[in-house]
């Protein structure tokens, strides 16, 4: 292939759609940056895996030599995007927006190259519009236009209500384009309306149209829903090494591929198709495939040595290869006469309540040091440090402090 069509390449990988790809094609031979942007509405402090599918799409453009602008959507936060939403989404207050935007901005560039990231605000133009302006701007499309958006068409039909702030934040999204100068925007395969709507406008203000990309939405640990905080199926971006290697290991067979293909840097398609022949002819175990990917994760979040750190301690329980002293330390305050068993397995996140935990303890799923313990009446003092295991593969190493 010849450089254009390996950038080409690149560029789609993973995509689900390309609008239009002609017109990228004539973007990138105008031998300057292309200016790619993606948009991010701060609506909690943490990012995760399933937000790094845009991220790893602007890294691959910047690897390619354009500028990649990370917009955070201070002003839209305020909105509240109702992209797949039946109900009408509660507002950011401006106090919530600006604290999860500060941490936005530390987490982008474990991604991102900072030297060729723009990191803007969209605040920066809609904070100087008067009210005039915005119904200039609502003005440029119809309710028509608006409810062929399948989120508003289904709760229009379900006679669901729809807040008429809501029309606006499709127009607002597009007219960050404008603002921008975009030549491309990414948004997952949920954004496809929004995304329509810079390019039309654009063509309104005298502009090339921006080219659409959109990106699949990744599928969480349950392999089925996608990831989110709200449903405890994500991997945040900021959790320790040994979280991310651990949630890595948990994920399907199946969707691993997915994982692989959106996720990696590392992985080339032509070696992840050998890849999947090699598992489905049993020549590859697929744990260790993931520990291929939960390796290079825990690399890029944090760093080689902790990554490394985290996979000898999954080693060392699971596997019972090692030491388990390679696992980080979690402090738990507990009272001083102790905590229940029960109770400090939850205290511990290894089960999600303590009636799971009677439930474990019963199912003999629970060790203590590598060793089964049934006693639910058990009670933990102050100084006690061991490594709490539930099932295969959700462990802890803790120490109880005196609260």
């Amino acid at each position: 292939m010849n450089e254009l069509e390996q950038a080409l390449a690149t560029i789609a990988r993973g995509a689900d759609e390309i609008i239009k790809r002609e017109e990228l094609i004539e973007r990138l031979k105008l031998g300057r940056p292309v200016r790619i942007k993606a948009g991010f509405d701060p609506t909690a402090p943490d990012l995760h895996l399933g937000h790094t599918v845009l991220l790893n799409k602007m890294r691959q453009f910047q690897d390619l030599g354009h500028q990649a602008i990370f917009l955070i959507g201070d002003f839209t936060g305020m909105i509240g995007d109702p992209t797949g939403k039946n109900v009408t989404r509660k507002p950011l207050t401006r106090e919530d927006v600006l604290a999860n935007a500060e941490t936005y901005a530390e987490q982008v560039f474990k991604v991102l190259d900072r030297e060729k990231t723009e990191l803007r605000f969209n605040s920066e133009w809609f904070g100087q519009m008067t009210a005039a302006d915005m119904i200039k701007l609502a003005a440029q499309h119809t309710v028509a236009r608006m409810l062929e958006r399948d989120d508003f068409a289904k709760r229009y039909a379900a006679q669901q209500s729809i807040a008429i702030h809501e029309f606006l934040y499709p127009l607002v999204q597009g007219y960050d384009s404008v603002a921008l100068k975009c030549d491309v925007e990414l948004g997952g395969t949920d954004q496809k309306f929004n995304l329509l709507m810079g390019r039309g406008l654009q063509e309104h203000h005298g502009q090339p149209p921006q080219i659409v990309l959109t990106m699949p939405l990744l599928e969480g640990l349950d392999g089925v829903n996608k990831m989110s905080k709200s449903l405890g199926n994500y991997i945040g971006i900021n959790e320790p090494a040994i979280d991310i290697v651990t949630k890595t290991l948990k994920i399907g067979d199946e969707p691993m591929w997915r994982w692989f293909e959106l996720l990696s840097f590392e992985v080339s398609l032509d070696e992840l198709g050998r890849m999947k022949r090699d598992v489905e002819s049993g020549v590859l175990n697929p744990r260790d495939a993931k520990l291929r990917l939960a390796r290079e994760l825990a690399t890029r979040f944090h760093d080689a040595a902790a990554a490394e750190q985290a996979i000898a301690g999954w080693h060392a329980v699971v596997r019972g290869e090692g030491d388990t002293s390679l696992l980080p330390l979690t402090e738990i305050a507990v009272p001083v006469d102790g905590l229940r068993l029960p109770a400090l397995l939850t205290a511990a996140g290894l089960t999600a309540s303590n009636s799971e935990a009677n439930r474990k303890l019963k199912e003999r799923a629970v060790r203590i040091d590598a060793e089964v313990v049934e006693d639910a009446q058990r009670i933990f003092a102050p100084g006690f440090e061991a490594v709490l295991q539930v099932g295969k593969r959700n462990f802890a190493r803790v120490l109880l402090t005196e609260a």
